[in-house]
């Protein structure tokens, strides 16, 4: 279970503020695949890095009674320097799971070749999302955060990480961010949407889903129409 308390956030910049999450308190229950809805920019992306712990909020806190991952596919903790390799076997020893294990799993997962032993700063943004996204399902959360795992990869890629994922979901929750409705529907149970920095939680899914979809459909009919040649 992830427990939202009162969590602010706020980004300052030139004198500016913007608030994506004001003061939200809610409950993802424990069993759960939850859907996390809004539009660009609205803020899930921080939300999830925020319930990851790899993000402070302004004020407020987020508590959880399992282990809860980063958020999958999230490439940005390895270290250059290192290799592949030496990056997974470092994350295997933060989280005290098997150091062999994770990093032969995610050789065989991330298919590398011999790029898996060497700096991870040599690797292209499609061979980080595999390491990444190997790391991530080798590792058993309670929960796991997913930041639009349908696209990391080539489509072979893609269909594999899906897969892995959905056997994941037999025996953990999941907060899922990911703009296919599909892919919400396959693997979410419940919805929340977050708007102006308030999050509301539906216990139904579609119910979740038809009304971000209305907030969509409002916010696409407010945009000014251009006129051609006036």
């Amino acid at each position: 279970m992830i427990v939202i308390d009162n969590l602010t956030k706020i980004y300052r910049r030139e004198g500016k503020q913007t608030v994506v999450a004001d003061r939200i308190s809610a409950v993802f229950p424990t069993g759960e695949s939850m859907a996390l809805l809004g539009r660009n920019g609205a803020g899930k992306s921080s939300l999830l890095r925020m319930i990851a712990g790899t993000m402070l909020p302004t004020s407020g806190k987020v508590m959880s009674d399992g282990t809860v991952s980063w958020p999958v596919g999230f490439a940005g903790s390895f270290h250059n320097e290192l290799t592949g390799s030496q990056n997974v076997r470092f994350v295997a020893r933060i989280y005290g799971v098997d150091s062999d294990g994770l990093v032969d799993y995610v050789e065989d997962f991330a298919e590398l070749g011999a790029n898996y032993h060497k700096p991870f700063g040599t690797y292209s943004s499609g061979m980080r999302s595999r390491l990444a996204m190997g790391t991530s399902m080798g590792i058993d959360f309670d929960t796991y955060l997913v930041d639009e795992v349908s696209s990391v990869g080539d489509a072979s890629f893609r269909a594999k990480s899906k897969t892995v994922f959905l056997d994941r979901m037999q025996n953990s929750s999941s907060v899922v961010v990911s703009h296919s409705m599909p892919f919400i529907r396959e693997t979410c149970t419940m919805g929340a949407v977050l708007e102006h920095g308030q999050l509301r939680v539906f216990e139904v899914l579609e119910e979740a889903i038809a009304y971000h979809e209305t907030l969509m459909g409002v916010a696409l009919s407010a945009k000014p129409k251009v006129v051609v040649g006036a």
